[in-house]
């Protein structure tokens, strides 16, 4: 991966490399681009170019290239997702720094909506899947049925109503 930066002056010296290397850090981790997904953590940097003095500001431009961590869902990825809101129209769980809706149609029939629990879940019914329930901070397992890449941000839609999806037992 790489990335253009541009110096100012004040920083040009025998530390160059030691600011250059730290505004990478600063400006690229937890972003999110639509070509490599979100960049969880920098892991090396393979080269610092040379830099071109801009005439009008003064500035150097530097193109830096380097290692990354990176997490880009992909459709039919089966992930773990905390659940951060649940409503009549569904669940919304976050997967690292990933958000993804579960819409009501792809929650399994047997859990149905309780909207006067305090906090809103959807609770199984029957006798063997009372304890089973979707609220608040409850964890997930979800199959991303869809994903969708903007310039910098990425939205994911999930289902549960597959075997060996949906709330974790603990």
């Amino acid at each position: 991966m790489s990335h253009v930066m541009q110096l100012h002056p004040q920083y040009f010296g025998p530390r160059m490399r030691e600011w250059l290397t730290r505004r990478l850090y600063e400006e690229v981790e937890g972003t999110c681009s639509g070509r490599y997904g979100y960049v969880i953590s920098v892991v090396e940097i393979v080269d610092i170019g040379r830099g071109v003095l801009q005439t009008v500001t003064g500035f150097a431009e530097f193109r830096v290239v380097y290692k990354a961590i990176v997490f880009k869902p992909f459709k039919n990825q089966v992930v773990d997702g905390l659940v951060t809101t649940v409503n009549r129209l569904g669940f919304f769980a976050d997967v690292g720094p990933l958000q993804v809706f579960v819409s009501a149609h792809l929650i399994p029939p047997y859990l149905k909506f309780e909207p006067n629990t305090n906090p809103p879940a959807y609770i199984g019914e029957g006798q063997e899947l009372q304890d089973t329930r979707i609220e608040k901070n409850e964890t997930v397992r979800i199959r991303l049925v869809g994903t969708r890449l903007d310039a910098t941000e990425i939205f994911a839609i999930g289902t549960i109503k597959e075997d060996y999806l949906g709330p974790s037992q603990q």
